[in-house]
């Protein structure tokens, strides 16, 4: 209703919607969607889907804060602000970088490290990141496989499946993930929390934030036996993460 793109984008098996465009007066460490924008999703799908959505259809809701440039323009909605970055370069030459968004990340990083080498007055060379593979990289990865986002190491996470067969099984019966994921996010990914495995590094609580939650006991024990933690730090663990998943959830 007002001119905006909404995105429906596949990813792991679920649905993800938005985005909204809500102006915050401040930054938060931890910012919640707001009730009118949970409303605007479900209410601007309803117009477009062969079976409208409900609030109880909505597995997880989340939300993050967009750095804007400001503009030159009073007044101006943010959702007609451009997402361009700007670097600047103040009097003692520190170089600040602000805007952008997660899909042009490469290009930011190129401009800000290629204004830096001009002041710095070192040799002009061309980036070589374009092509540069990424750890994980396949030439042919299987989307079928549930492990397939990991790339590479897939191979890596079978096998320590196979050593310990315990860490084959799943984390909950609605997800693909294994306990094998578990180990491997503490051993090579430097997870060190219930929060880090379930939200940065396997993003189940974006996908099914209860899923999330009831998966949190076979985490925190999998993890204190990685990291050599005891009962009382499992019992904190479950605790902390069982106060995240509400902002999480809708009801």
């Amino acid at each position: 209703r007002d001119g905006r793109v909404l995105f429906a984008i596949p990813w792991h098996d679920h649905v993800v919607v938005g985005t909204t465009d809500t102006p915050i007066e401040s930054p938060l460490l931890e910012p919640t969607p707001q009730e009118q924008e949970i409303e605007f999703i479900l209410e601007t799908l309803r117009d477009y889907l062969a079976h409208p959505p409900t609030r109880s259809d909505v597995l997880s809701v989340f939300t993050g804060i967009r750095p804007l440039v400001r503009p030159r323009q009073s007044g101006k909605k943010t959702s007609s602000v451009s997402r361009d970055h700007l670097i600047q370069v103040d009097s003692t030459r520190l170089i600040t970088i602000t805007g952008g968004k997660w899909t042009t990340y490469r290009q930011m990083a190129e401009d800000a490290v290629d204004r830096a080498a001009q002041l710095g007055k070192l040799p002009d060379v061309d980036c070589n990141t374009h092509h540069l593979h990424l750890h994980g990289y396949q030439e042919t990865p299987n989307r079928d496989d549930p492990l397939a986002v990991y790339g590479s190491d897939a191979a890596l996470i079978r096998a320590l499946a196979e050593e310990a067969p315990q860490l084959a099984e799943r984390l909950h019966p609605a997800l693909p993930n294994i306990a094998a994921e578990v180990v491997w996010a503490a051993r090579y990914e430097m997870a060190r929390s219930v929060e880090d495995v379930l939200a940065r590094r396997m993003r189940i609580l974006f996908l099914n934030a209860r899923a999330a939650q009831e998966c949190a006991p076979a985490v925190a024990a999998l993890l204190a036996e990685e990291l050599g933690r005891d009962e009382a730090w499992i019992a904190a663990q479950i605790a902390s993460f069982a106060a995240l998943v509400p902002s999480f959830t809708i009801h």
